[in-house]
């Protein structure tokens, strides 16, 4: 019996210290996700980009702001070779024709899949990444709107591409 009433002490003492359960349901409990504290945290301008195997970009959106200088950093994060799998950004001015700028592209193997029939319409791209490369590119939007950027390697550009929203 001493026991018996001996647990059920010690049970009522940790209950009895446990937390103030009017306090915790007066004070206001504010959860922010992940993906807006890197927001937040992350500097204005500054863009990271990453291609996969599975021919997609990890994002298609980006907002920066118009007249000042983007750094953008894009890395072939697959591990196919390069000459079936690789990848690069080329940003195209607000009016190019994405669909013409790509299809000319697909035949200029010999320089990374850029077109010079459409080099007029080039904001900046990178060079073409193979598995585990990385390249780092600077531009500046001069006006807001919505910019394309896209992979040229042929028939990714239906899957890869993406808007910077200059503002």
């Amino acid at each position: 019996m001493k026991k018996i009433a001996l647990t059920f002490a010690v049970i009522f003492g940790v209950i009895s210290c446990g937390p103030d359960t009017q306090k915790v349901e007066q004070e206001e409990v504010t959860t922010v996700p992940e993906a807006q504290i890197e927001e937040k945290q992350a500097e204005p301008n500054v863009l990271e980009l990453k291609g996969t195997d599975d021919m997609k970009f990890d994002k298609t959106e980006f907002t920066v702001e118009a007249g000042k200088e983007v750094t953008l950093t894009f890395t072939n994060v697959g591990v196919l070779p390069i000459e079936t799998m690789g990848h690069n950004v080329v940003i195209l001015e607000k009016d190019a024709d994405v669909q013409a700028f790509a299809n000319a592209s697909v035949r200029e193997k010999d320089n990374d899949y850029i077109s010079d029939l459409y080099i007029t319409d080039i904001i900046a791209h990178t060079k073409l990444l193979g598995p585990g490369e990385s390249e780092t590119i600077k531009f500046t939007l001069k006006e807001a709107g919505e910019y394309t950027f896209v992979c040229t390697f042929p028939g990714h550009w239906i899957a890869m591409k993406g808007t910077i929203t200059a503002i």
